[in-house]
């Protein structure tokens, strides 16, 4: 959730700031791979972590991800993660469609003995609302609509 937003009684952000998550956690040894650092996939999970947490503030985990499979990602790698190096993720939700929502996420390694802090990877996921016994995309609901709040609305 923003800095300084929370989630009202009925679930919908209290802040006109863009909805946002952070979580952190340390690399942990099945994270890693031979090559010694993280692999590529610890980044969807902790994409995935941050999304958990924003979507349970805004009290919408339980009808979200049912109906929203990922459509696209895109990851940019840009540093490692090494094991039992603290990480902080943190996604932003970047757009709301008529029928998609698009977030944005930066994945940082903190400080980790001589490892400076520097972001490890950073990009996008769009996902799609895809009604429970259904094939095709459909607009989001607008109780979906009421409780987040996009960097930019697409209307």
């Amino acid at each position: 959730v923003a800095p300084g937003a929370s989630a009202g009684k009925d679930g919908r952000m209290t802040s006109s700031n863009p909805s946002t998550a952070t979580v952190r956690r340390v690399v942990e040894w099945p994270d890693t791979d031979a090559s010694g650092h993280h692999h590529n996939s610890l980044i969807m999970r902790l994409f995935e972590d941050a999304e958990r947490a924003l979507l349970d503030a805004a009290g919408l985990a339980g009808t979200y991800f049912p109906t929203a499979p990922r459509v696209r990602q895109e990851i940019d790698f840009t540093g490692k993660l090494y094991f039992r190096q603290p990480v902080t993720t943190t996604i932003t939700l970047e757009r709301v469609g008529r029928t998609s929502l698009t977030w944005h996420f930066e994945v940082w390694g903190e400080a980790f003995g001589d490892v400076p802090r520097r972001r490890a990877a950073s990009g996008r996921v769009i996902c799609a609302h895809v009604p429970a016994g259904t094939d095709r995309s459909a607009p989001w609901p607008d109780a979906v609509r009421a409780a987040l709040t996009p960097r930019e609305d697409a209307g």
